[in-house]
């Protein structure tokens, strides 16, 4: 029989905000092209409450995902937030239009994105705040001393980065302790491998988005071979492969339908044998 793999359940933030693993992405609760109002007001509800019920203490959004939207619904639905529930938002994009993401790290803008998301989410404190991209525009020492000077107020209690170097992540750390990375990442894209590995060093979260493999045929055979083994659909194995891979990567699938919600959350009872590992292991970028 093959010995199946183990990993922790939990990662503690920052010190003190020890959340599940698996969370929840709130940027596809929004409208096409992550634009406007969603289709369907009601489901988005109902998949933020669902998410809640399933256990989910970790949400992330940003002021861009509607542009204000994705924000707004979270209040609606989880305000008065159960205590223990983390909500990690980000700041630094303009929205010009559906699918459309001028960067803007700018510290007039962060001001301005930063009190709304406080305003949207009924906080007076943001647990998380990652900066959404480093602006080439913009001296990086800049947006840093903006998010020192704002956590200094009590505005923020932790910060994040997002789509970051292991250079761009040492600078940051001159100005401020930084508690997580968000990067894209998944079994066929391991180009940030070095900024995981870092991560995983200095005890930051790693938030991988597009965590699902992005149709490499190689990688869609190997998830399959696993998949049918454990009953599972090739997205909880690529979501599983990831909690199994690193003891520090927080999950944070994202879909606008309860029936997509749950499948990905049964990706928790899911547990991969070493084999299973070395055969995804192996699956090469595309």
């Amino acid at each position: 029989m093959a010995t199946t793999t183990s990993y922790p359940a939990t990662f503690t933030i920052g010190g003190d905000l020890t959340v599940k693993r698996l969370g929840y992405g709130a940027m596809r609760i929004t409208g096409d092209g992550i634009w406007g109002p969603p289709q369907d007001h009601a489901e988005s509800i109902r998949v933020l409450k669902r998410a809640v019920e399933l256990g989910v203490d970790f949400i992330d959004t940003a002021d861009s995902y509607g542009p204000n939207v994705s924000e707004e619904l979270i209040a609606e639905a989880l305000h008065p937030y159960q205590k223990g529930l983390v909500i990690a938002t980000k700041g630094g994009l303009l929205r010009t239009g559906p699918n459309q993401w001028p960067v803007d790290a700018s510290p007039r803008h962060l001001e301005e994105v930063l009190h709304g998301s406080l305003k949207r989410l009924k906080l007076d404190q943001i647990d998380l705040y990652q900066l959404h991209r480093v602006d080439p525009k913009v001296p990086f020492e800049d947006t840093l001393r903006f998010l020192q000077k704002a956590q200094k107020d009590g505005l923020i209690k932790h910060i994040g980065l997002s789509e970051v170097d292991v250079d761009q992540i040492k600078k940051a750390q001159e100005f401020v302790e930084i508690v997580s990375v968000q990067n894209m990442y998944s079994v066929d894209n391991r180009k940030w491998e070095a900024v995981l590995d870092y991560t995983r060093e200095q005890h930051m979260a790693f938030i991988p988005w597009f965590p699902l493999a992005g149709g490499n045929a190689e990688a869609l055979a190997a998830l399959d071979h696993v998949a049918q083994k454990h009953g599972a659909t090739q997205q909880q194995i690529a979501l599983s492969w990831l909690l199994h891979h690193s003891p520090n990567i927080l999950l944070i699938p994202g879909t606008s339908k309860v029936k997509h919600l749950e499948e990905n959350m049964k990706t928790a009872d899911i547990h991969l044998s070493a084999e299973d590992m070395a055969a995804l292991d192996k699956i090469k970028a595309a």
